[in-house]
């Protein structure tokens, strides 16, 4: 008898092959597409992508609804993350709290044994490592994953690499389209920009003070919420000659503070709510740590307090730490856990 197994689907090339590739390991596969926001054209394209592949591979799709717990749980997180002047990362907390975890409610009503997702990680021994392909590696959305979401989940993607996935979905007649279109790599309800968002909530073009790091004010700004660490335009700062970045965000004041590239270089890293996928350390310990998708890991020691924080000592200065993103933690391949940069 084989294991049942539900299966995450976007109707895109990642989700379509995991179909695929479970169902020659032996496994009874349902496919569920999660509606997660109000953009009905969008859901349209894509739920009949799913339906279709169903048909061809003979596996039952479902729709599933999640929009008012991804309201509550990511949207309004995100809104107001930069409200608070802060930079939201709602993969991570939509991995946290809807696929990896109210998605096993689904699987439960269903009546499977696993759920599985597209991501190119690998899990061994309720571990989860980074997956082979490097330029696809998505351990870092995981980092805030609950560890008991883990005993139950399957990574059909994660040691294979991208080329061969995208040739296995070019094969397939019905799947060459889906295999030709571009990859989305944005947020899935931001449709152009992130303030389109935010301007149906409140009023984000208040003129500001822009400082500089000593407190001086040396030009203005069109509103806080325009801006995150590190951006370098969409300010005036009176006779600069050198370039100047976004380091920082007064959200009650309606300040940004600026300063030249050298400003945004950080060796002392202040990390919250921690996630632990491995045994909690108790004080201290070596590790690497990742404070963006993009960026390299570092080295670092990571001293542990009483009261659950971290300060992350870095053996080399990062650029761009910004408040509200989510430093993640490794050890080699193997990700530990992760928490909130403040």
């Amino acid at each position: 008898m084989s294991k049942k197994v539900l299966l995450g689907m976007s109707g895109g090339v990642d989700s379509t092959v995991s179909a695929l590739l479970l169902k020659e390991q032996g496994f009874e596969v349902e496919g569920v597409y999660m509606k997660l926001h109000d953009n009905e054209a969008y859901h349209e394209k894509n739920f009949k992508n799913v339906k279709n592949v169903g048909k061809y591979l003979g596996i039952k799709t479902h729709l599933c609804d999640m929009r008012a717990d991804f309201k509550k749980k990511v949207y309004d997180y995100f809104v107001q993350s930069y409200k608070d002047g802060l930079t939201p990362n709602p993969c991570i907390v939509c991995n946290r709290e809807i696929k990896f975890n109210k998605m096993f409610d689904i699987v439960e009503k269903l009546g499977a044994n696993f759920l599985a997702m597209g991501h190119y990680v690998r899990l061994n021994e309720g571990a989860i490592y980074k997956g082979i392909d490097a330029s696809k590696d998505q351990s870092y959305f995981l980092a805030r994953v609950k560890k008991e979401s883990l005993q139950k989940i399957l990574f059909p993607l994660g040691e294979r690499y991208k080329s061969d996935i995208k040739k296995i979905a070019g094969d397939i007649p019905l799947l060459k389209d889906i295999a030709e279109q571009k990859e989305s790599l944005e947020i899935c309800f931001v449709e152009n920009e992130y303030t389109d968002i935010l301007s149906k909530h409140m009023n984000i073009d208040q003129e500001g003070d822009v400082i500089d790091i000593k407190g001086n004010v040396i030009g203005k700004h069109s509103g806080y919420m325009h801006y995150t660490i590190g951006k370098r335009r969409g300010f005036y700062v009176h006779g600069a000659h050198d370039p100047h970045y976004v380091v920082d965000i007064n959200a009650k004041d309606n300040i940004i503070t600026v300063g030249t590239h050298d400003a945004l270089e950080a060796n002392t890293i202040h990390i919250q709510t921690l996630n632990w996928l491995i045994e909690p350390p108790r004080e201290r310990f070596s590790c690497e740590i990742k404070v963006r998708y993009q960026s390299k890991p570092v080295a670092c020691n990571l001293h542990i307090t009483n009261g659950g924080n971290a300060t992350a000592y870095l053996k080399e200065g990062v650029f761009g730490v910004a408040k509200g993103q989510v430093a993640a933690f490794y050890e080699g391949e193997r990700l530990l856990g992760g928490g909130v940069i403040f």
